[in-house]
């Protein structure tokens, strides 16, 4: 076998979901983000572990349709909203709740009202703090609102922080200023009962003032980092996903030959070159620099963790392929075809954070962990 894989940590999600449960007040209830097939550990690995969660939310109906179908009870989210009058029918026959941020919007929520019973009653309404990308502006909030409530819907304002990862980023306290002063509008205006959603994960950790009746978690339940400079380990999140294959060849080089495509890395010494069965066609990101690096157990891939006796840190050599990397096996005494080699998943066991990988990527953890295939064997453990 090929022996790439993704291990999903289920413990990891439940441990992650209750640090953000100990970090808001008892009142305020959790929107867990799973967009994107659970930021590609497969939602269907994960809904299990999320039963703590008041809700799911997710990008676009087909996701929430899918969740359904797995059994999930609880409430649905789509925080786009729908996209035309019958994909709102659909949505409130499946009892999920909608943003609503555009004209639209409001206009097919009002040609087709939900049942008073419904939990589509309530629809978040989006307001445009500064983001600038979804919502209503704060000048219109006021007469969206009274149209929905004198239809007869409940309301949770909400928007979105741009900078949430860096505390000190002065929108921060504009777009908090923009959202109190909107909320209070609302309540005193329109209706005293409008809950109100500001905090993803960040905001969570960097603003606890702005908790209010919901939070929505998404990459903080993956055990990934979502601020600047400060790791997941430092947070107490653990890594969900540990993205692993095995050493497939391994091939002494001289100084001066070069490795891979366009010849990259030419080396500056004999080394022991080890080539890895994973590459950009499973999700490894092809444009790595030089600080990328994976971690080698000194085991056979099909020995059980315990088994391993040391692990080494070896550097990705070479471009990245897509379906092989090579790394530099110099260091490892006796390396052996079938050794597990780990691409990202607990510092705590010596191997590299998703994060770590991201920025030798220049990138987000978050973009690695969507763009995994599904080439990889799943298990969860």
């Amino acid at each position: 076998m090929r022996n790439a894989s993704i291990t999903i940590n289920s413990a990891a999600l439940t441990h992650n979901l209750s640090q953000v449960i100990k970090k808001i007040p008892e009142k305020t209830k959790v929107l867990a983000m799973v967009k994107a097939d659970a930021y590609g550990h497969g939602v269907k690995h994960c809904i299990a572990n999320l039963q703590l969660a008041d809700a799911l939310g997710v990008a676009c109906f087909d996701e929430a349709k899918q969740i359904r179908s797995l059994g999930w009870q609880k409430g649905i989210v789509l925080i786009e909203g729908v996209f035309s009058q019958q994909e709102w029918a659909e949505s409130i026959e499946a009892d999920c709740q909608s943003i609503i941020h555009h004209q639209k919007q409001v206009q097919w929520a009002l040609d087709q009202l939900p049942a008073a019973d419904s939990a589509c009653r309530t629809v978040w309404l989006k307001l445009n703090t500064g983001m600038n990308r979804l919502g209503f502006e704060p000048e219109e909030i006021v007469a969206v609102a009274k149209t929905l409530v004198d239809a007869g819907y409940n309301l949770i304002l909400t928007s979105h922080f741009a900078n949430a990862d860096r505390p000190d980023h002065p929108s921060n306290a504009n777009q908090i200023k923009i959202f109190t002063g909107a909320l209070t509008e609302l309540r005193e205006q329109v209706d005293s009962n409008i809950k109100a959603s500001l905090c993803n994960s960040a905001g969570i950790l960097n603003f606890p003032e702005c908790h209010f009746d919901w939070v929505r978690p998404g990459i903080m339940l993956y055990g990934s980092t979502p601020l600047e400079g400060i790791s997941a380990q430092d947070l107490q999140l653990k890594p969900v996903m540990t993205f692993a294959a095995s050493l497939m060849a391994i091939h002494n080089i001289a100084a001066g030959a070069p490795v891979g495509y366009g010849s990259r890395f030419v080396a500056n010494r004999p080394i022991v070159k080890g080539i890895v069965s994973i590459g950009y066609g499973d999700g490894y990101p092809r444009v790595v620099d030089g600080s990328a690096w994976v971690t080698v157990k000194q085991m056979a891939s099909d020995s059980t963790e315990s088994e391993a006796t040391v692990s080494y840190k070896c550097p990705v050599i070479g471009r990245v392929a897509m379906d092989m990397i090579a790394i530099d096996l110099t260091e490892v005494p006796n390396p052996t075809v079938g050794y597990k080699v780990v691409l990202w998943g607990d510092p705590e066991k010596a191997e590299p954070s998703v994060d770590e990988i991201a920025n030798s990527a220049h990138t987000l953890g978050y973009e690695l962990l969507c763009r995994v295939t599904q080439r990889p064997t799943r298990v969860v453990i």
